[in-house]
């Protein structure tokens, strides 16, 4: 299957084109088996290391929950409070008590105010923290170590340490109080709850009561500090303005003082409206206007009465002279009537005639005598004209004289105006101040005051062993999987045909003692033939017969000592027996013989004896006492070496004797010495007809396994096969290997014996 898989990955890394096409049924079950192969590697991988991923899932959380009894308990107390800066009116306050919008930043900075090193140091204070030795760590009892490091610092620090009690800057710092001022302000934390005005405070320590204690405590002196520095500020504020307006009082004062001194000097005087020179300019100005009118009035009137502008115009002389205008024009009419009736020199028309030119002689002696009256009424206005407009103009130089004058005295009147608006303003700005004064608050009150905490706050233990819990199942995992990555043993027969490419005979099981119950593990194949073990066996004379040439002399041989060799040369030689075959075991680990000891034989001579040509085969030849059909199985010791086993094996008597073994039994099993040590066990193999190399179960590592194959294939060996020895059957039910199947317990039945 792997090789299939293999060939069908070359095809498409050369050929990607192809994944375009659709693939076929064959392609689609080997890539279901090939994902459900590697799924149950995986779990395969978890179920052969449960143990020691149970054992960590287990330890870890152990030791999480004994060191959470071991914690000393914390208690977190919290308390809240809210930040509603007030507003100040005042301009003259606004550069000392300028209030910003309560943004993010504002609130940040106020935390980080209520978590300072002065508030902590007033917290530790009021709570009398300098003698509790949760903060002072000076009260604490001294370890050892903490008195060496103490003694190191008394013998090398003594110098420095006088020096700065003498130091110039003044006493030494206390290095106790700075520390448990320290460890106050690392547990005081105050931060904003989003979205709000709010400021949570919190506090840690061991006793629940100096939790909220501190927290209540660094909030009053946060909040008493806030409404003293407000309190200080307005204080100073009030000073400054009542200084100000003292000074403006004396300012005023001065101003006024000299603007009456201005004025006793240039003589100037306030009207009721305006300045004298203004009402006396007005004055004249009016009189002037009524002259000139009078004068205009006077000039028609004489015009008119020059001019003959008529018995109108005339008439608006005087009214004196309508009526002789009057008897004029009756008389000239008269006189006209009798002329043009009588004649001219009629005498009724000629006295007619001298009535009319008495009449004529009165109306213009009449009319020069208003001319007369007219033209003195003009002279006067005119003189009066004349007279207002040099008034006038000798007052509008007075006026303007006055106005120069004036310019200072303004100035000063605006001095003195601004002075006085300063100190009325100053002065309502200190009644403002006063009655906000007794009004004010702090920008910050309390909402909730903490209580001393019931639950602790550290250590959390649900979480904690959540955690633990979680950390114990993932380094359960790490661990089963770094255990997979380390672990270069084979621990099944796909292990074996991926690193040795042949094929994996049999996975013969350690037996325990109870499993043996009383039974020698040499003769438990005889005893106990349908067990697993004894299946395991018979396994390994199937994969030796089942070949194409079926081999007469099989050396069993294994990469290094304790690979349990002997157990399965002999166990095969005693089924092949039992099966009716004639065996023969000879122990070629002249080194290190051990079948002679499980045989019961005595090792004094034997293959060492036969090979040197001091003694025959019959002579060593030692039967089983369990017997078969087939005459049973016949062994031959190793005997006693003599350092010499390498060139004996390396004879011509070592050919004899397999030869002779040939015809006479179906089977010689060899047990050899193992591959690495031992230089006859590649002798042996190579002049076997099949090679069995025995590999300790989750054991061996690959590269002695591959190391081992290199040797035997270096010497021409022919390996058929290898066998995993001494196989814990529950531990590789769990492996997930497809070979494991024959240790599950639904075959329990059919390995009743």
């Amino acid at each position: 299957m792997a090789s299939g898989m293999s060939d069908i990955q070359q095809e498409d890394a050369f050929q990607p084109v192809r994944r375009e096409t659709p693939l076929t049924d064959r392609e689609e079950r080997r890539a279901t088996i090939s994902e459900v192969m590697r799924m149950r590697t995986m779990i395969g991988v978890f179920r052969r290391h449960l143990w020691a991923f149970l054992t960590i899932v287990v330890l870890v959380p152990s030791c999480a929950w004994i060191a959470i009894n071991r914690t000393t308990p914390r208690y977190t107390a919290a308390g809240s409070l809210i930040y509603e800066p007030s507003e100040y009116k005042g301009r003259e306050l606004e550069s000392m008590l300028r209030t910003d919008p309560t943004t993010e930043a504002v609130l940040a900075s106020q935390a980080e105010l209520l978590q300072s090193l002065k508030v902590a140091q007033r917290v530790a204070e009021r709570g009398n923290l300098f003698d509790n030795p949760e903060f002072n760590a000076a009260l604490r009892p001294h370890s050892e170590m903490n008195r060496g490091i103490a003694w190191v610092r008394a013998q090398f620090g003594q110098a420095s340490s006088d020096a700065d009690h003498g130091s110039a800057y003044g006493p030494a710092p206390d290095a106790s109080r700075d520390a448990t001022v320290l460890a106050v302000h690392d547990v005081l934390h105050a931060a904003p709850v989003r979205f709000s005005r709010v400021l949570e405070v919190t506090f840690t320590a061991q006793d629940p009561l100096v939790a909220a204690a501190a927290v209540n405590n660094a909030m009053d002196i946060y909040i008493k500090d806030q409404f003293t520095a407000k309190a200080a500020a307005v204080h100073r504020a009030t000073a400054w303005m009542e200084d100000r307006s003292t000074a403006l009082r004396a300012e005023v004062r001065k101003a006024e003082d000299k603007i009456a001194a201005y004025r006793a000097d240039h003589n100037f005087a306030q009207g009721m409206h305006a300045g004298l020179d203004a009402e006396k300019i007005s004055n004249l100005n009016d009189d002037l206007i009524r002259a000139r009118a009078e004068l205009a009035a006077a000039d028609a009137r004489v015009d008119a009465a020059r001019g003959g502008a008529g018995t109108a115009a005339q008439a608006a002389i005087a009214a004196s002279v309508v009526p002789l205008r009057t008897s004029l024009e009756q008389l000239t009419a008269q006189y006209q009537a009798q002329t043009s009736r009588l004649g001219a020199n009629h005498p009724e028309a000629v006295g007619s005639k001298r009535q009319v030119d008495d009449a004529r002689r009165a109306v213009d002696a009449e009319i020069a005598r208003v001319v007369t009256a007219t033209e003195q009424d003009r002279r006067a206005a005119r003189e009066r004209v004349t007279t207002l407009a040099l008034n006038l103009q000798t007052a509008k130089q007075e006026a303007d004289q006055e106005t120069k004058d004036r310019i200072p005295l303004n100035a000063m009147e605006r001095d003195a105006e601004a002075a006085r608006g300063q100190l009325l303003a100053m002065l309502e700005r200190i009644q403002q101040t006063a009655q906000q004064h007794a009004l004010e608050t702090s920008e910050a009150h309390e909402i909730s005051l903490a209580l001393p905490p019931r639950v602790p706050s550290w250590p959390k233990t649900a979480p904690m062993m959540a955690g633990a819990v979680a950390a114990g199942v993932l380094l359960g995992l790490m661990t089963v999987h770094l255990l997979h990555l380390t672990d270069s043993t084979l621990r099944g027969g796909e292990d074996v045909r991926t690193l040795a490419k042949l094929p994996c005979f049999a996975l013969v099981p350690e037996l325990s003692r109870r499993e043996l119950r009383g039974t020698s593990i040499d003769e438990f194949v005889v005893r106990r033939p349908l067990t697993a073990f004894a299946e395991q066996i018979r396994a390994v004379r199937a994969g030796l017969w089942l070949g194409a040439d079926r081999p007469k002399v099989v050396a069993i041989t294994a990469a290094r000592p304790a690979e349990g060799k002997s157990v399965l040369a002999l166990s095969l030689a005693r089924s092949a027996a039992l099966s009716g075959e004639r065996v023969l075991l000879i122990d070629c680990d002249m080194r290190r013989p051990s079948l002679a000891h499980r045989l019961r034989v005595d090792n004094s001579s034997g293959l060492s004896d036969v090979l040197r040509g001091t003694a025959k085969l019959e002579d060593v030849l030692h039967g089983d006492r369990f017997g078969g059909p087939g005459g049973g199985m016949h062994f031959v010791p190793s005997g006693q070496a003599n350092g010499d086993a390498f060139g004996l094996f390396m004879g011509p008597e070592m050919a004899r004797l397999l030869a002779e073994a040939r015809r006479e039994y179906a089977l010689v099993v060899l047990d050899s010495p193992p591959v690495q040590a031992i230089t006859e066990a590649r002798v042996l193999a190579a002049v076997a007809d099949a090679t069995i190399l025995c590999v300790r179960w989750r054991a061996t590592p690959r590269d002695v396994v591959s190391y081992a194959l290199e040797m035997l294939e270096d010497a021409h060996a022919q390996v058929t096969g290898i066998v995993l020895t001494r196989v814990d059957p529950s531990a590789h039910v769990r492996s997930g290997y497809a070979d494991a199947e024959v240790y599950h317990r639904r075959y329990k039945a059919y390995f009743s014996g």
